[in-house]
């Protein structure tokens, strides 16, 4: 696409193309924690599910940051589609432990971007990412914690361990 928008832009067309898709990426992982969120909820592990909650309103805020930001930059944010989201979990250890591979595939895609920035010269975006950058590192830090929880009580009833989770 060659329009007058992208001619624009102080992003590059190329950087914004890697940002659409990392709109897609946050906003499937808010789906996915609204999916564990509801599993929790018809347990009545109700620490895993206000973390749960919380976390996918947290991913929509990182997609619609990345928006406005393209938009406020002349580039076209595009509205993803979230499909192929799991809601079906075998357990809430296994939830946490999804939570946190998820969350380094975010990372990782984060720093893709804010590697393909640095080689465009694209400075404004890779200054955008450096939040980005700090937030990743302590959404893994916190799940990595949690499952530290986990093993710590290890044959502990699961609902006493939901009590000693974070919401936060």
């Amino acid at each position: 696409m060659n329009t007058a928008i992208r001619k624009q832009m102080t992003i590059s067309p190329v950087i914004m193309d890697l940002l659409n898709n990392q709109i897609a990426m946050e906003m499937k992982a808010s789906a996915s924690y609204l999916a564990m969120a509801s599993w929790c909820d018809q347990r009545e592990l109700l620490n895993s599910k206000a973390q749960f909650y919380k976390q996918a309103e947290e991913e929509r805020e990182h997609a619609m940051k990345i928006f406005t930001f393209i938009n406020d930059n002349g580039g076209g944010a595009i509205s993803p589609s979230v499909e192929n989201v799991n809601n079906d979990f075998e357990s809430l250890r296994g939830l946490y432990e999804t939570s946190l591979d998820q969350e380094i595939a975010v990372t990782e895609s984060i720093f893709n971007i804010f590697k393909s920035a640095r080689k465009e010269s694209d400075f404004t975006t890779e200054i955008f990412l450096q939040w980005f950058i700090e937030e990743q590192s302590e959404e893994e830090d916190k799940f990595r914690s949690i499952l530290d929880v986990f093993d710590l009580m290890e044959g502990m009833p699961l609902k006493m361990i939901d009590e000693r989770l974070p919401t936060e």
